[in-house]
């Protein structure tokens, strides 16, 4: 989300932009983005084939081969910014290898991914994205938890770059139709962003903070008003509107997708939850990967899911099985059932309660496969 939002930004002020994000949700085309549009099929086929050549049959892992055909490609393409998503931790990534960058952003922090680490602790967490961040250009911090952001301020302190830190270097403010935005700069009245959520509006006052403050760029107050109610992101609180799913369920039914699979964004969902309708049934169709919190995760939603009907992920290996899942569910104090398929399960959430919120969940490969079948 915040990547999209710093790319329209910037792409509203007429500035060319080079993407780079991980996983992709529907196609892999999704994760190169250069001057304006995702690779094409043949373009991706010719590049995946030539850095394959070069790296001529050494040990390579999947994450460092489709960081080198980012780097290789967008090398070629001269736009005026690259926006790269670091993978899992960043200071092993495979993304980390440049000597110089304008900007590094640390987005909010929580538990996540813990078979990576020995302990699997905030601190290593923190530790591994934080400590390792190129000098001498300006480090951006979101909206942390009080705690965390100590940590964060702890591994940064003696980091050359400028820091630039919500709460103390900028900040937001939500109205009832908009929110206001404040930073050394000055202040702004905003309308609501194109994205459900209070936490979007938390993810965009990041990226506006990014946008104004490098002195490279001129981005003014009309751009950022514009970009805000544009923004292009699948996935995140998404609503299905329209599409093939759409007939298996009634009219007045609502299918919220969003591939939330930590304990962080299970908890941001969790308060948008509960800003609608209190007398409308939330049903949940959930599929997870294995190596996830998954009780932690739907304790979460107890008090506010109805039900909950699990499936497995097609396409995939990792996934947790969804009879496993059911059981996990129901010593939650949820109302649990396996599915057979995902319009299986629309269908039969839609039989039993026309007016229910469906919310799909658990996984952005999930949500992916939601998607595609739309």
């Amino acid at each position: 989300s915040y990547c999209s939002a710093l790319r329209e930004i910037f792409e509203t002020a007429g500035y060319t932009v080079n993407m780079n994000t991980s996983p992709s949700l529907r196609k892999f085309n999704e994760r190169y983005y250069f001057s304006g549009k995702y690779i094409s099929d043949e373009q991706l086929h010719d590049l995946l084939i030539e850095v394959e050549k070069i790296n001529h049959g050494k040990n390579i892992t999947f994450h460092e081969f489709i960081c080198a055909c980012f780097f290789l490609e967008a090398s070629r393409n001269k736009s005026d910014l690259n926006i790269l998503e670091s993978g899992l931790f960043f200071r092993l990534d495979a993304s980390n290898v440049l000597e110089q960058n304008i900007a590094s952003v640390v987005m909010p922090i929580g538990i996540d991914h813990k078979d990576f680490l020995k302990e699997g602790t905030i601190d290593e967490i923190v530790y591994e994205k934080c400590s390792h961040l190129l000098d001498g250009s300006k480090i951006f911090v979101s909206e942390q938890k009080n705690d965390v952001l100590k940590k964060i301020k702890k591994n940064i302190v003696n980091n050359s770059s400028e820091k630039i830190i919500f709460g103390e270097n900028y900040n937001y403010k939500k109205k009832a139709k908009g929110f206001i935005y404040k930073d050394k700069l000055g202040e702004m009245n905003l309308p609501l962003p194109n994205l459900l959520g209070d936490f979007q509006i938390s993810n965009i006052s990041t990226a506006i903070a990014a946008a104004r403050n490098l002195d490279q760029f001129k981005i003014a107050e009309p751009h950022i008003k514009e970009a805000i109610t544009k923004i292009r992101s699948e996935g995140r609180l998404q609503n299905i509107t329209q599409g093939k799913l759409r007939k298996y369920v009634s009219k007045n039914n609502v299918i919220l997708i969003d591939g939330a699979h930590n304990l962080l964004a299970a908890s941001e969902i969790k308060k948008y939850l509960e800003t609608l309708d209190a007398k409308r049934k939330i049903f949940m169709i959930l599929g997870m990967m294995a190596n996830k919190e998954h009780k932690e995760f739907i304790k979460i939603f107890k008090d506010r899911v109805y039900s909950i009907v699990t499936l497995n992920i097609p396409n995939q290996n990792n996934f947790i099985k969804k009879e496993k899942l059911s059981t996990i569910a129901q010593s939650c104090g949820i109302t649990s059932k396996t599915g057979s398929s995902i319009k299986s399960a629309l269908k039969n959430i839609a039989k039993e309660n026309e007016n229910a919120i469906i919310l799909c969940t658990g996984s952005l490969y999930f949500v992916g496969e939601i998607l595609n079948l739309n």
